[in-house]
């Protein structure tokens, strides 16, 4: 393990989170749970509208559980999802979302699944979507919202479990941080209109709450969808071009007539 392995290890017990392979693992278990389907299903409803209309050559996802995607109906054809670390079987390349391998405005589309509200440095992951994302190129961030009943139900169960280890970020702080780093918020809309509950019964209604919320477009859902566009303008040099200077026909040149004069003296 290296120095900056260590440090960030501390900071995750600090706040009573768990590494980032034991956090994986939680996250992808709560997916598999009656409640995070119910989630899943929810949250690739309120975006698939979004990236129906999104094209490009790449797309990347963001996220802590690399089996449980967004965007498998994306029309962009090279679909990019890591894995946090490295597994049995798993066919996914290993990366940290704070330090991407991916070159600079390579991107077209970014998909921020809770990534934000998982992880140890939340700008770091931001700055790095960012950075990958070529100009003009779109950004998807699903976030939990800290005014509605998943956040009020986290105040009561923090630090015990998925999904309320997590920071739960409000979407005007995402929404300062986008401003500094150039993008540009298209749209904001929410979703998780129904209780955080764990019950099946009140669970299999869960689309019915969600059709309702969208109808009155409530503030008050669990979960945020942002979608903003990278306004970042490309370095690229621009020559001038100069017009060559035209004299007119019937006027002599300014050397031409002192030579003329010349002459005659």
């Amino acid at each position: 393990m290296n120095l900056f392995s260590k440090h960030e290890t501390r900071r995750r017990l600090l706040r009573g989170m768990p590494d980032a392979d034991m956090l994986s693992s939680q996250v992808a278990h709560w997916f598999q749970s009656p409640q995070g389907e119910a989630v899943l299903r929810a949250e690739k409803n309120a975006i698939h509208a979004a990236l129906e209309k999104l094209f490009g050559y790449h797309i990347l996802q963001l996220g802590f559980s690399e089996e449980h995607s967004l965007i498998e109906q994306s029309p962009v054809g090279h679909k990019i999802i890591f894995a946090s670390s490295f597994r049995q079987g798993s066919v996914r390349a290993v990366a940290s979302n704070e330090d991407l391998p991916l070159s600079t405005d390579s991107v077209d589309v970014v998909v921020i699944h809770h990534a934000l509200d998982f992880a140890e440095n939340s700008h770091r992951v931001l700055r790095e979507a960012t950075r990958v994302l070529r100009p003009g190129g779109h950004m998807l961030i699903v976030g939990f919202n800290p005014y509605s009943s998943w956040g009020l139900w986290k105040l009561f169960n923090r630090k015990k479990n998925i999904p309320w280890r997590g920071r739960f970020i409000s979407k005007g702080r995402v929404s300062d941080w986008l401003k500094l780093l150039d993008l540009h918020i298209d749209s904001v809309s929410y979703g998780l209109h129904f209780m955080p509950v764990k019950m099946s019964k009140l669970l299999s209604r869960a689309e019915s709450f969600e059709n309702f919320g969208n109808k009155l477009r409530s503030p008050l859902g669990g979960a945020y969808f942002i979608h903003c566009i990278n306004q970042a303008v490309p370095i690229t040099p621009i020559l001038p071009r100069w017009r060559p200077l035209r004299a007119r026909s019937s006027v002599m040149p300014a050397a031409e007539n002192v030579r003329a004069k010349i002459k005659v003296h």
